[in-house]
């Protein structure tokens, strides 16, 4: 394989790397392991995850995600805000634009480094799940916000054992063989959420997720405890801002709204995927 171009890009403390592979530069057989070794910390560039950009026939460009393990998800929401303007900047799209995911269609605006995703409305919802409550949980909730998220309201997140519970809830029998991301919030008014999350793929406690803050502001508000718009704090610092309307038990027009950093542009050469 030759050396590839691509971006470093970070939406929150989320980083992926970027590449655009419209051209099919990169095989399906040659994504999975490109992705192992690319996503390899202090060996070589180390991210979250691979977005390749490919073409479509009905929308702006589609997209392929994988997580640092290789495995491909249907959707990120912090990815898809890179990923936006990625393809804002690069002549892909214009500022508004939709793209096609494996979770279904993606709108996204772009303005500046700020990026606001339409993400795809939640479904299979389901509260009070039957998992073994822990020291200082409050409650346990599962929702699907284009990938699965069980939510736990916790009394404290500092010190709180996020990576041992999160693999434990990750790997729990209720959720095989796919598994689920874990996320532990405290609710701190009606617009403001506190959160860590254990994501599944990266197989470690991540700075943000985006799909997470969604799924804590939406779980949130089912429990009568938070309205739109929601600030979700992340671990890596900034506040992710979660819009949606509601009626009745369902939910849509949820739009998760963030900057995005371009971290470098370079080109990956064959030593960095031995």
């Amino acid at each position: 394989m030759k050396s590839i171009e691509f971006w470093k890009m970070s939406g929150s403390g989320n980083d992926f790397i970027l590449i655009d592979n419209r051209d099919g530069k990169v095989t399906e057989k040659d994504m999975k392991p490109l992705v192992q070794k690319a996503c390899r910390r202090r060996e070589s560039v180390g991210a979250d995850g691979v977005i390749f950009v490919t073409a479509s026939d009905n929308h702006a460009f589609s997209w392929r995600y994988f997580n640092a393990d290789g495995g491909e998800v249907e959707m990120c929401g912090n990815g898809s805000r890179c990923v936006a303007r990625y393809a804002f900047l690069n002549g892909i799209a214009g500022s508004s634009m939709t793209f096609e995911t494996l979770a279904g269609p993606v709108s996204a605006e772009v303005s500046g480094r700020l990026v606001k995703v339409l993400m795809p409305s939640p479904s299979d919802i389901r509260t009070d799940i039957n998992l073994p409550f822990q020291p200082g949980w409050e409650g346990a909730d599962f929702i699907n916000t284009g990938v699965p998220h069980v939510v736990i309201r916790v009394q404290d997140l500092t010190g709180h054992p996020v990576i041992e519970q999160g693999r434990t809830i990750r790997y729990h029998s209720m959720f095989s063989p796919a598994g689920t991301n874990a996320d532990f919030i405290v609710v701190r008014d009606t617009h403001h959420i506190e959160i860590r999350t254990y994501e599944r793929g990266v197989e470690d406690e991540t700075l943000a997720c985006g799909t997470g803050a969604i799924a804590s502001a939406l779980i949130a508000n089912i429990r009568g405890m938070a309205s739109s718009p929601v600030s979700v704090s992340t671990k890596g610092g900034e506040d992710l801002k979660i819009y949606f309307d509601k009626e009745g038990n369902s939910f849509s027009k949820v739009w998760l709204e963030g900057t995005t950093s371009i971290v470098y542009k370079g080109k990956l050469s064959q030593e960095a995927l031995v």
